[in-house]
């Protein structure tokens, strides 16, 4: 109505509407596509895994009928919609090495991307429209992310992304804004994912969790451009979601028609570690090479932020983890590991290396406390402070709090270059790695998404 405020999925269908992929700043589109390139090499690693074959296989039991088929990574002819889209978004998360941010709420915004490029595939849309697709929806989740904590109330962050995919992908694909605004109540009203997918010993849903979301959005767009209405106001409403699930609700969007730049301050993962590890781990590998001998240690104490304890350094599991989800979501393992081998990269998280006795009993020697002055400055740094006492007394200390990848510590478009090639040794020819690279960073040129992930049919 007119001089009323407008409600909150309204805010945030106009606010995706009111930009256009001419207006981005040139900043804005290079880094789309540096987390692109950065998403599909995280794909490519875990191509071969359980987890993606399982992914790959719910995708090819739903062939499209009357539109055009999506691809799926690595394999032909592709699937349906959301169903491609699924497969691809699970391998991007599988080996937790795609982005992060963090705020009140953490999330992987780069899992958004997996469902924008099947929908610009689907629908016919041009590279540049894409860019815009995956800059308003890492807008979009990353300032749900701002405005409340779902993890605190038992939510999974994942539930975000059903609004994300939705407000992008409909905005994409020219819908009108009340359209866009049913897509967002439709698919915050059916799909809500809680927590438990996160605690104690980690299934491999985890790796699925947000493509699943993703999959959720565009059902829910399709279900809008078909003609159904969402509920409304999805946010305020008496049973709505702040009443229901998350509390007030502070969100903040960039005026119509600003330029999407919440990409610019998200971060890129050097290891495949939960991002609350990054730091603890560049210190740990900095120890080791400084000569700092495992066998000599004889104990460890970690200062660490609240974030970090309660997600990676609090349950007993993460101290016997029984699975890669959870070897790479423990904090003392992935120090220990860094400490034991000098780096932490895919293999350390291979089941024998986790699961050896010695190394559970190095790891008992690990203690991890809440830092009240890291936790205070959570959401600027992410800090880790490593206090190594060996066994002849001597001690050995460092601290990151701005670990490589983060906004003010940037990996390069060359380190960048290096991780998709390094995840992609053995799946594509080198050649064909070239090819894909340079696709990407020409991603704005490209009339055409359809065919877009590199062309591969195995091992080579």
């Amino acid at each position: 109505m007119s001089g009323h405020t407008p409600d909150k999925a309204r805010r945030i269908a106009r606010y995706c509407l009111s930009n256009t992929p001419e207006s981005l700043p040139a900043d804005v589109v290079h880094e789309v596509k540096r987390r692109v390139l950065d998403s599909v090499a995280t794909a490519l690693g875990a191509w071969q895994t359980e987890v993606a074959a399982a992914a790959v296989r719910v995708a090819a039991s739903t062939m499209p009928v009357g539109e055009r088929a999506a691809e799926v990574l690595g394999h032909l002819p592709g699937g349906a919609l959301e169903y491609a889209a699924f497969a691809n978004a699970t391998m991007v998360r599988t080996l937790d090495f795609n982005d992060t941010y963090l705020a009140k709420e953490p999330a992987h915004p780069s899992d958004n991307i997996a469902a924008v490029i099947a929908s610009a595939q689907v629908y016919g849309k041009t590279g540049l429209e894409a860019i815009l697709g995956v800059a308003n929806a890492y807008e979009v989740q990353c300032r749900l992310c701002d405005a409340n904590s779902l993890r605190a109330k038992g939510i999974d962050h994942v539930t975000y992304g059903n609004i994300s995919v939705a407000a992008s992908c409909g905005a994409m694909l020219g819908m009108s804004e009340d359209d866009i605004v049913h897509a967002i109540g439709i698919a915050g009203v059916a799909h809500t994912a809680i927590r438990q997918t996160r605690e104690g010993e980690m299934p491999n849903w985890k790796a699925a969790a947000f493509a699943n979301a993703g999959r959720n959005g565009l059902f829910a767009v399709r279900a809008a451009k078909a003609g159904f209405t969402g509920p409304t106001p999805i946010f305020e409403g008496f049973k709505g979601l702040e009443l229901v699930l998350t509390g007030n609700f502070d969100l903040t969007l960039a005026k119509d028609g600003e330029a999407p730049g919440m990409i610019l301050k998200t971060y890129i993962k050097p290891a495949p570690v939960e991002y609350h590890a990054q730091s603890a781990v560049e210190v740990a590998v900095k120890m080791h090479d400084a000569g700092v001998k495992w066998r000599d240690i004889e104990k460890i104490r970690v200062r660490t932020h609240k974030a970090s304890y309660e997600i990676i350094g609090r349950s007993p599991e993460k101290w016997a983890p029984q699975s890669k989800e959870t070897a790479d979501h423990s904090l003392p393992y992935c120090i220990a590991i860094a400490l034991v081998e000098g780096q932490v990269n895919l293999a350390s998280f291979d089941e024998h290396k986790f699961r050896d006795p010695e190394m559970l009993a190095f790891m008992k020697r690990i203690e991890i406390v809440e830092e009240a002055e890291f936790t205070a400055m959570y959401g600027d740094g992410f800090a880790n402070h490593l206090h190594v006492t060996m066994k002849d007394g001597k001690v050995h200390e460092g601290e990151s709090r701005y670990p490589l990848g983060h906004p003010k510590n940037k990996m390069t478009d060359k380190q960048i270059e290096e991780k998709f090639r390094l995840l992609a040794e053995g799946i594509l020819p080198k050649a064909i790695q070239t090819e894909f690279i340079a696709r990407c960073w020409s991603l704005e040129k490209a009339t055409s998404l359809l065919p877009f992930y590199p062309a591969f049919t195995g091992k080579v």
